[in-house]
């Protein structure tokens, strides 16, 4: 039994990723892939410790809940819609309870002293502040997720952001108007007996087809990259149904709340509330981590090989990527793309990636992009006839700091004079191959 389950572990962290599309049958390259993303989604989301993540999504959220449902109420009474957001508001925090009363207290409040002119100045820049922190705070974990480095400038922030808010508001209408104009028309059709099932499906399906957009459209648009629709779309309905789920449960735990008041007091309804967000976020936070593996899975073939890559078998494919480029530069054909060198020599997309990064990084290629096709190609970042593979070596050799205190002109001087010595004689046999030519 033991041998079995180290197999099947062996076969989980290991082999599988070893496995490529032409060894296996279309059906079972599918289900592995299946398996290696749930694998990935799984472990990236514990290594990340993306539940951490979610309790200080969780205290920004409740700093920022009040100012954000008040920008939203007050749009939506702009457009004489705010009691149908405030029926919305109840539902989705689960009807009349003490925890919803509370929050739309605090909202007419912040609206109130608005319009008395009260609320200017330091408490208007408070209210944004907070709003920006938070949906800044979500980008910057959706982008660790994606392991993105450079986030939005503050203007596509500003603009992005409140573009959003403007768009919020009408959505919610648009839901709720929905879900009225369903619930009305399922009177008269009440005699039919075969519409009459089906439209009331129709109307219990409507909340949950809202929340596995809203979580589709986060997926996509929250990461500063290109999110493919079809894994955001399937990250979003599982995660959708797991959180409306998760409501069913939140709501029925505020009547039971309602009803053993007199044991717990008023304080019992924020435990729970905290606890709807937390959970709320971390379900969030699994779905984005699920897009990210299904869209990346290809990434991670290979992936023990690849963190464990041999010195030479990394020179090695630097020197195959740099001659397969300065060939095709040479031949005045359309550049090379990762995935093509990837998919073409059979080397794993994510060396690839790591090893064109370096090549840029030593000034041996740049990055030049089809703007009709919308992809990055890589072009030589130097004279092709004066590329040989001693340059692009003594490159990778000396990339890196060397700003250490340890005297290698004196007392270390042999060991720092052997080694050069043995790169000069390394270098030399190499000097005249050049990498076009191999």
């Amino acid at each position: 039994m033991n041998k079995r389950i180290t197999a099947l572990w062996k076969f989980l962290t290991y082999d599988i990723w070893r496995i490529t599309e032409d060894e296996v049958t279309k059906t079972t390259f599918s289900l592995y892939n299946i398996i290696k993303t749930i694998y990935l989604c799984i472990n990236r989301f514990t290594k990340d410790r993306l539940v951490n993540k979610a309790s200080a999504l969780t205290y920004s959220t409740l700093l920022a809940i009040v100012p954000i449902l008040a920008i939203l109420f007050a749009i939506a009474r702009g457009f004489g819609f705010d009691n149908l957001m405030e029926s919305q508001v109840r539902m989705g925090f689960g009807g009349h309870n003490q925890t919803t009363e509370v929050i739309l207290q605090f909202v007419n409040s912040y609206l109130s002293q608005t319009k008395s002119g009260i609320f200017i100045g330091v408490g208007l820049i408070m209210l944004l502040w907070t709003v920006i922190n938070l949906i800044s705070s979500i980008e910057i974990t959706f982008n660790r997720i994606w392991e993105i480095k450079k986030a939005r400038s503050m203007y596509r922030k500003i603009t992005d952001y409140f573009s959003m808010f403007l768009l919020m508001p009408i959505l919610i209408v648009i839901s709720g108007g929905l879900s009225i104009f369903m619930s009305t028309s399922l009177k008269y059709i009440e005699d039919f007996v075969l519409l009459a099932p089906i439209l009331k499906f129709l109307i219990r399906l409507i909340p949950f087809v809202l929340t596995w957009f809203m979580f589709t459209g986060l997926y996509i648009y929250m990461p500063n990259t290109k999110v493919r629709f079809k894994p955001a779309l399937i990250s979003g309905i599982l995660a959708g149904t797991a959180h409306q789920a998760f409501q069913f449960l939140y709501i029925s735990g505020q009547l039971w709340v309602s009803r053993y008041n007199a044991i717990y007091g008023s304080f019992a309804a924020l435990p729970l509330f905290l606890l709807w967000l937390q959970i709320s976020w971390t379900i969030c936070l699994f779905g984005a981590e699920l897009t990210y593996a299904g869209q990346n899975i290809r990434n991670f073939s290979f992936d023990k090989d690849t963190k464990n890559i041999s010195r030479r078998f990394r020179d090695f494919v630097s020197i195959l990527i740099m001659s397969l480029i300065a060939k095709r530069f040479e031949e005045n054909i359309k550049p090379y793309t990762a995935e093509e060198m990837s998919e073409e020599c059979q080397i794993p997309i994510r060396l690839t990636h790591q090893v064109l990064y370096e090549l840029q990084e030593i000034n041996l290629l740049h990055e030049v992009v089809d703007e009709k096709d919308e992809v990055i190609g890589y072009q030589p970042a130097m004279d092709i006839n004066k590329m040989n593979v001693a340059l692009l070596l003594d490159r990778l050799d000396t990339h890196g700091s060397e700003d250490f205190k340890i005297d290698k002109e004196k007392e270390f001087s042999d060991q720092w004079d052997v080694l050069m010595k043995a790169r000069e004689e390394y270098y030399k046999s190499a000097s005249h191959v050049l990498l076009k030519d191999l």
